[in-house]
Formats: C-alpha cells, sequence, structure tokens
C-alpha cells in the first residue's frame, strides 16, 4: 500500500499497482476536494453555487435590475416609485429604482388605484368582508374597511360596495388617499359576480395580444358613467355625482353597454342565418336617442341565434367592431362618429381615445393611426404575428421569429426602447416599462443605454426631479385621462393650433 499525502497530512490509502480508472480518480478528485473543504483550506462549493444559481438576463440588452420573486406574477403595477407584484396568495412592492423588496403581505386579490405620489394599493381575502388600503412604499394601512363585498380602481377614484342585504346594497367613492367617501349611491343589491377587485361592469372589451399582460396600462381614468348589473338590469350611475340616473331593463335581443357617457343599446337580429345588429346611444339622463347606426357587428354575439353574451370590443369612449364588407371600424361612443375604417385585411390591434394601432394588409408591417384626423403617424415592419396594446405612455409591440418587445411614442412611432426578448410586457410607467418571464421580473428605462444607472438613481425622473414623458422629450404624450373626455384639451403639436 502507498499513500497519497493532502492537506494538514490527510492520507488517502491506494492499493499500491492498482488502476484506478476513470471513476476512481473522479472519486479520488471528490474525497481530497472535501477533504479540502472540511479542514478549511480550501472550498470551492460557495463559489459553485453561486455560479449555479445565477440567473441568466431575460432580454438583451439587460435591464437596469432583474429580480426573482417567488411565484409567477398575476399582475403588475408600477405605482409611483415602486413596482406592486401581485401572486396567487400574496402581494408585494419592490422599488422602481433597484427591484429590491420593500414589504410582502398575504392577500387574494390586490389593486393599485390612484397614480404617481397620490397611489395606494387595496388588498383583500376572497369571500372574507372589507379590504384595506396601503401605501405603495412602505406596506402601512392607511384606511381598512370590514363590510365592503367588491372594490373597483381608477387612477383618480376608488369605489366599493356594501350589502346589509342582499337588495340594500350601497356603492361609496373614494379619492386614492381619502378618509371619507365622496358619495354614496343606493344600490339594489349587486350581482353575484361583484366581488373581490374590479369585477366586470358593463362597458367595453379591451383587444388583447399574446406576451403583452391586459393590465400593462395600470388603472385608468374613472368613466362620467359606469353601468353595474343588477339582477338583469343595468343601473347606470354619473361617478361624478353618485346619482343613478337609468335604471333598465334590456330587451330579449337586446345587449347594454355603457361607454363614452352614453347607455348603448345592441340589438342583434337573426335573419337568413346572419346576425343583423343596430346600436344606439342614448343619453343616460333622459333616456332620448342621439345616435344610431347599423350593420356594424361588435362582436357581443356568438352563432347560436344571435345571443349577446360579450362586452363590446374598445377601450375608453371608443368602439371596435367589423362593417359588412368585413373592414374593421372604430366609433365614438359619445356621439356615433366614425372615427376610423381600416383598409380590406387590414386588422385593429389596439386603441385608445387617441390612436390605433393597426395591422397592415400584407401582415408584414404596423402603423400608428390618429383618431381625430385618420392621419396615418407612422409605420414599421413587424412579423406576421405581432401584437400591440396602448398605454398612456407608450405603445408597445411584442413581436416574434425574432422576439422583441418594443415600446413607441405612440404619435410618432419613434423607438423607445427595443428589447431582443421572449419576455412578457407586464406594465408601462412613465419612465420605463417592467417585463417578466416566469418568476424573473426587470425594469427598462426608456431611452436608457444597456444596464445604465438611473440617473440620481431614479429611474423615473429627470435632474429637477420632474417626472419625464417618454425618453424625456418634448411634446412626448402625456397621461391618457389628461385630454378630457373628448379628447378637447389636447393639441397636436403638428397642427399649430
Amino acid at each position: 500500500m502507498r499513500a497519497v499525502g493532502g492537506a494538514g497530512g490527510y492520507r488517502v490509502p491506494v492499493a499500491k499497482g492498482s488502476g484506478l480508472g476513470v471513476r476512481g480518480w473522479l472519486l479520488l478528485g471528490l474525497t481530497t476536494v472535501v477533504a479540502l473543504a472540511a479542514t478549511g483550506v480550501w472550498n470551492p462549493f460557495p463559489g459553485m453555487w453561486d455560479w449555479v444559481n445565477r440567473r441568466s438576463p431575460i432580454s438583451e440588452p439587460d435591464l437596469v435590475w432583474q429580480q426573482r420573486i417567488g411565484g409567477t406574477p398575476r399582475s403588475v403595477t408600477i405605482a409611483g416609485e415602486t413596482v406592486v407584484v401581485e401572486q396567487r396568495t400574496r402581494v408585494e412592492a419592490r422599488s422602481l429604482a433597484t427591484g429590491s423588496q420593500l414589504w410582502e403581505r398575504k392577500a387574494d386579490w390586490s389593486a393599485v388605484a390612484g397614480g404617481g405620489a397620490e397611489a395606494v394599493v387595496a388588498v383583500g381575502r376572497l369571500l372574507v368582508k372589507g379590504y384595506e388600503v396601503l401605501d405603495p412604499t412602505t406596506g402601512v394601512t392607511r384606511r381598512r374597511d370590514n363590510d365592503a363585498v367588491a372594490v373597483w380602481t381608477y387612477r383618480n377614484l376608488l369605489l366599493d360596495a356594501r350589502c346589509v342585504e342582499a337588495t340594500d346594497c350601497t356603492l361609496s367613492a373614494w379619492e386614492p388617499r381619502g378618509v371619507a367617501p365622496l358619495w354614496t349611491a343606493f344600490l339594489p343589491g349587486v350581482s353575484s359576480g361583484l366581488l373581490a377587485d374590479n369585477p366586470n361592469l358593463l362597458d367595453s372589451r379591451r383587444l388583447s395580444s399574446p406576451r403583452i399582460h391586459g393590465e400593462v396600462a395600470g388603472p385608468e381614468t374613472v368613466p362620467a358613467l359606469l353601468g353595474f348589473p343588477v339582477d338583469g338590469r343595468v343601473h347606470v350611475v354619473d361617478t361624478a355625482t353618485g346619482r343613478v340616473l337609468q335604471n333598465v331593463e334590456p330587451e330579449r335581443d337586446e345587449r347594454l353597454a355603457v361607454i363614452g357617457g352614453r347607455l348603448l343599446r345592441i340589438v342583434a337580429r337573426s335573419q337568413d342565418g346572419n346576425c343583423y345588429f343596430t346600436i344606439s346611444g342614448r343619453d343616460a339622463a333622459t333616456g332620448q336617442e342621439t345616435w344610431q347606426r347599423s350593420g356594424l357587428n361588435l362582436r357581443t354575439a356568438d352563432s347560436a341565434g344571435c345571443v349577446q353574451r360579450e362586452d363590446p370590443y374598445g377601450a375608453r369612449n371608443v368602439l371596435v367592431g367589423v362593417a359588412p364588407d368585413g373592414r374593421e371600424a372604430i366609433l365614438d361612443g359619445y356621439d356615433g362618429r366614425l372615427l376610423l375604417a381600416t383598409e380590406n385585411s387590414e386588422r385593429v390591434l389596439a386603441v385608445d381615445d387617441r390612436y390605433a394601432v393597426v395591422r397592415t394588409a400584407g401582415r408584414d408591417g404596423i402603423s400608428g393611426r390618429e383618431l381625430s384626423s385618420g392621419q396615418v403617424r407612422w409605420n414599421r415592419p413587424s412579423g406576421e404575428k405581432a401584437g400591440a396594446a396602448l398605454t398612456p405612455y407608450a405603445a408597445v409591440v411584442a413581436d416574434e421569429k425574432p422576439n422583441r418587445l418594443v415600446a413607441l411614442d405612440p404619435r410618432t412611432g419613434r423607438e423607445l426602447v427595443a428589447l431582443r426578448t421572449s419576455a412578457n410586457a407586464l406594465a408601462v410607467g412613465p419612465a420605463g416599462m417592467v417585463i417578466g418571464e416566469g418568476r424573473e421580473i426587470g425594469y427598462i428605462r426608456f431611452g436608457a443605454a444597456s444596464g445604465d444607472p438611473a440617473r440620481n438613481g431614479d429611474p423615473g425622473r429627470n435632474g429637477d426631479g420632474s417626472v419625464p414623458g417618454p425618453a424625456g422629450s418634448p411634446g412626448a404624450p402625456g397621461p391618457q385621462g389628461s385630454c378630457g373626455p373628448k379628447n378637447e384639451l389636447c393639441s397636436d403639436p403638428d397642427s399649430g393650433k
């Protein structure tokens, strides 16, 4: 027998003249490393674990920060200087500047109300009455309610509903950080589906897109009117005063929706194997018809007898439908005006009150259209399966083969950031975007070089502390809710107005 010397006098016996072979030498090497680690001479295991656990960047260029969270996020919202992440059984907030966790709470649902410094986080438990309003930076409870069964969150308002009995409910409106309700309104019960956060009201459905989260735009400004479904009827509530303006029961072939400050009556009639549609807008206070249009299919009905089970597609004050010739059209919900008619084979991918993103007829490009003038603002090439979404601060385009996420100025089409990534767009704020893949989420600033540290340690502010528009550029569009319900407060810099 001979011995192989080791550190600290440790000797490993080896049979003289024996052939160890590959497995024997590997076992000998492992035994030697364990011996060295045990005696404190050399321990490679911490470094090896760090290498195994190292996170691969989820995009190129790299993000300002990237963090792994406890589970796959259900929603992500930028709230002031924080990123609020909702998961299956908890909610957490992270610093927008660094991605470090600020706080965590157990909760079955969460939703952000308010914007900027006025933002708050409402959290609650399923099948348990009540909710809490938290500060997004500290997680401290600002207000607690023990009776509400449903909550709706907007950029400038928070609504909740509480019921003493099944037919005796009260709807209350709060400023996001308010401590007393602005108004209360009586509702004769609430739908059994009106539970937890943001249950469905009778309004419009957003156009969806793969790899772009449905709530990427964050909370929006509360509409002038809301339609609450109660026992087969629609109660139209004025959100400025809390006054219930209408209590309407739809006809058998009707679907009601409250969009653009009007009560819309959508009639679908079956004839010759087809569905024929008529849409009319009514003044919510008087019930008087203000406009009517026939022939536009708002995709509210299925093929079985033209039964309307879905809300129409659209956003805020506009509707998206299909004309009899197959072209898509965008209508103003307030006065029924035709804002945009696409060409043959074009498709509307995203829309808001100001712009539309349209896939061109050749399916090899997309374009930005301005609704007020119908003008084509920009064009860019894209893949056949490209999707898009419009937010108050950027138009987001998700492309495949190769995988890309691009944020654009919706007015000019200028790139704010372009990422080579298969991740999803989760949230867009005034100065950047949160993306995610699996349990990994990260933040990229508009106009920032890859991996650059945030200016003054803050990715969302200029050097003077002000919040920039996209890429900090002059003339960039402001938040969507800043133009008024009819876009009357915004002017086009190119128009000279």
